[in-house]
């Protein structure tokens, strides 16, 4: 079977176009009611869409926080191996 495009995919493409247009108007559609309500009022949307993303900031632990957080894990994970081996041997 020689690959290329074939009548079906060009029938395939032009009725997925019919649909995304359709779509595109029911969208464009619900941006004038929308802007009906509004009035005419335009919110700038500017400052929301030009505000660049903070950089996230990682958290520096002291060498006794990672200490408490190392030994509450070690904690959890020694009640795990109990329960464990508690429903093991049932």
């Amino acid at each position: 079977m020689a690959r290329g495009r074939s009548l079906e995919d060009s029938v395939t493409l032009q009725m997925a176009l019919v649909g995304y247009r359709v779509e595109k108007q029911r969208i464009e559609d619900q941006i004038r009611r929308i802007e009906a309500q509004l009035k005419g009022k335009r919110v700038p949307l500017s400052s929301v869409a030009a505000a660049p993303a903070k950089p996230a900031v990682r958290r520096v632990l002291s060498a006794a926080a990672r200490a408490r957080i190392a030994a509450a894990q070690k904690k959890r994970w020694a009640e795990h191996r109990k329960r464990a081996a508690q429903n093991k041997q049932a």
